[in-house]
């Protein structure tokens, strides 16, 4: 380790964020030529979090002190834009009407049928689902419920109490 860095570590110990802080210290431990099971002891952490932090430092150089983003490094696109509104036509109806024997829409089985359906290429999982949802505007909070009457005139009937 060069004097530069050793410096930049240094410095990195008054950091006020807590990642930089953990890998500064793991560093100078390090350069110290503790082992990693030691250097864990010393700084409150796992022995592979400190190997992680040297192999990282070997890589990365001083560039390891920030923090990574935890984004997907390759986003899977599960669910295909092209079906937003077939999904939100889906949820407006009974899951009866798709042959299904409730007539209560839960995220997991509109994710089911969604597969069954072929407009996904793998199932989903309900969460996915609920975040689509929520990228087009629709509050999800409960499963829904929908008034089913065995009543043929049922629909006449509700249109004309309701307006």
């Amino acid at each position: 380790m060069s004097a530069s860095e050793r410096g930049a570590l240094r410095q990195g110990l008054r950091s006020p964020d807590a990642f930089t802080l953990r890998r500064c210290q793991i560093l100078l431990h390090s350069d110290q030529g503790q082992p990693p099971a030691r250097i864990a002891t010393a700084v409150g952490c796992s022995s592979q979090a400190v190997r992680n932090a040297l192999h990282a430092f070997a890589a990365a150089g001083l560039d390891c002190l920030r923090p990574k983003s935890s984004a997907p490094k390759m986003p899977h696109a599960g669910w295909p834009k092209a079906r937003d509104e077939d999904l939100r036509a889906l949820l407006h109806q009974s899951p009866r009407n798709v042959g299904l024997p409730t007539s209560l829409w839960t995220l997991d089985l509109a994710a089911q049928v969604c597969f069954e359906k072929g407009w996904t290429t793998r199932r989903l999982s309900g969460e996915a689902i609920r975040l689509v949802l929520q990228r087009l505007g629709v509050g999800w909070k409960r499963a829904k419920h929908w008034l089913v009457s065995p009543d043929p005139e049922y629909a006449r009937k509700k249109n004309c109490a309701t307006g």
